[in-house]
């Protein structure tokens, strides 16, 4: 196992999750759209890019939110308004992307988000649990050593 900081472990995580998650869904895009790999890789990086700077800006603005409430605790209620939000944010990101892009209607763009979508719930699934046996976090190091 690798130990790293924090924040070295955000960036890894970040940068290894969307390096596989274009190339994944230049391939998942392709299908769809019968497009070839050329086409589809553009779009793939542009919704990654997307997905980046959502990221950033909606998990602030949700913590933001939290603290102002004084959420104490991420109950299912409020981890299932996160999810939400979340992806449906990021759903009117990319369906225009997809419809300008691929010169298609609002419902092919959204079959494609939602294919993308189930996919990204899997493979976030078992990124994470890979990634988490192979980085771990200093204190998370130090228990395992100490059992």
């Amino acid at each position: 196992m690798i130990t790293l900081s924090p924040l070295k472990r955000r960036i890894v995580y970040v940068t290894v999750f969307e390096i596989i998650a274009i190339i994944s869904s230049t391939l998942v895009l392709m299908l769809l759209s019968n497009s070839s790999a050329a086409e589809s890789l553009p779009i793939a990086t542009m919704v990654s890019l997307a997905a980046v700077i959502w990221n950033f800006i909606y998990n602030t603005a949700f913590e933001s939110w939290e603290r102002r409430q004084q959420v104490t605790q991420r109950t299912l209620l409020v981890r299932s308004a996160h999810a939400i939000g979340f992806e449906g944010g990021l759903v009117l990101i990319c369906l225009p992307l997809y419809m300008i892009w691929y010169d298609v209607g609002v419902i092919k763009a959204f079959i494609m988000e939602a294919a993308l979508l189930l996919f990204f719930l899997v493979y976030t699934f078992f990124f994470t649990l890979g990634f988490d046996k192979i980085f771990t976090l200093p204190h998370q190091h130090k228990s395992a050593s100490a059992s």
